[in-house]
């Protein structure tokens, strides 16, 4: 005879599969449905069946508001001066019973080094966390069904005057409002005040945010923009090469002197790479550009911050301007560009 204990593993693995396979629904059965229960009453007289008694009544299902938002990665995005576009991903999800429409706000912090600027709104289309070309700008949230999410950015401009270390802070806000209409942004929700009505009342579920309160139709969430700029040291030197009367051995800036002007760009350490790298330098009215000699972007400095004779020829001279392009400076890095003039 088969072990009752099996029989009890194969109704405990029976109720496991079947809990497997109930789906889970948020906040149950939808709003503005409706519940009707019947009650049957049968009876008879002198052993006679009568006829059936029915009775029924029925609820309507009241609207209950709970949802979400959360940073969908990280609690800091790192941003660089003047970037415009910079991006915070955000995670809505709509745990109501009902279609909600959420209108989204920004409240900027008092506490922190600065404030973005140019704020909107993009739904996040393929869910990536970048604002590309399949991302549409919203001013809310539409028709979000129940137990659905919505990926949300923000997406503001970083002022230029902002350094390495500088954040700022801001608290993204959704707010409850009536869904049912599409593309129509619906009334503010608020709780149903009193007892239970016969139509759809409201119950507002949601719990506490960043900066909300519990039952308020809101939740909100913080994100924080933290700069990482190029912290760029220039120095500029010259060194007498040559004198028409010493020649190369201790030479004096005396006329028909060669001069080598050194240009260092230093970026420090732990900063951001500084790109696109460009020097301006009009040569003064007292000295004649070397052409002969030409002009050298990418050296390197030696112990002394001098330039090495390792740059590449590059750059141009026009309406008595030396300009040239340096690579990319990695945080710790430095590169140079130099060239020659003959003192008049």
């Amino acid at each position: 005879m088969p072990s009752p204990n099996r029989f009890l593993l194969a109704a405990g693995a029976l109720a496991l599969a079947t809990a497997a396979w109930t789906p889970a629904w948020a906040a149950g059965t939808s709003a503005g449905s409706t519940i009707t229960n019947q009650a049957n009453v049968d009876y008879t007289v002198g052993g006679f069946a009568q006829t059936r008694i029915q009775r029924s009544t029925t609820v309507t299902v009241d609207r209950k508001v709970v949802f979400t938002v959360v940073r969908s990665a990280g609690a800091s995005t790192t941003v660089s001066p003047n970037q415009s576009g910079a991006v915070f991903g955000y995670q809505l999800t709509n745990s109501s019973n009902d279609k909600i429409d959420f209108v989204p706000s920004v409240a900027q912090s008092s506490a922190d080094d600065f404030d973005v600027t140019n704020v909107r709104y993009y739904h996040d289309a393929n869910g990536n966390g970048v604002l590309d070309g399949s991302d549409t700008l919203v001013t809310y949230i539409d028709e979000l069904a129940e137990d659905a999410s919505y990926a949300l950015l923000v997406v503001v401009d970083v002022p230029q005057a902002t350094a390495t270390g500088n954040i700022a802070d801001i608290t993204l806000t959704a707010r409850a409002h009536a869904g049912g209409t599409a593309s129509s942004q619906g009334a503010l929700l608020t709780a149903t005040a009193g007892a239970n009505t016969a139509g759809v009342d409201t119950v507002l579920a949601d719990a506490a945010g960043a900066s909300d309160a519990q039952y308020d139709g809101a939740f909100s969430a913080v994100g924080r923009f933290t700069v990482l700029g190029a912290t760029l040291t220039v120095v500029k030197s010259a060194r007498i090469v040559s004198d028409p009367v010493n020649l190369g051995t201790n030479p004096k800036a005396i006329p028909g002197a060669t001069v080598e002007y050194c240009i260092a760009v230093s970026n420090a350490a732990g900063s951001a790479t500084a790109q696109g790298v460009s020097i301006n330098d009009p040569v003064p009215a007292d000295v004649t550009y070397d052409s002969s000699f030409g002009i050298f972007v990418n050296g390197t400095l030696n112990g002394s911050n001098a330039c090495n004779s390792d740059g590449t020829s590059g750059g141009a001279f026009a309406a008595n301007t030396v300009t040239g392009a340096l690579s990319d400076i990695a945080a710790g890095a430095a590169r140079t560009l130099y060239f020659r003039a003959t003192i008049n």
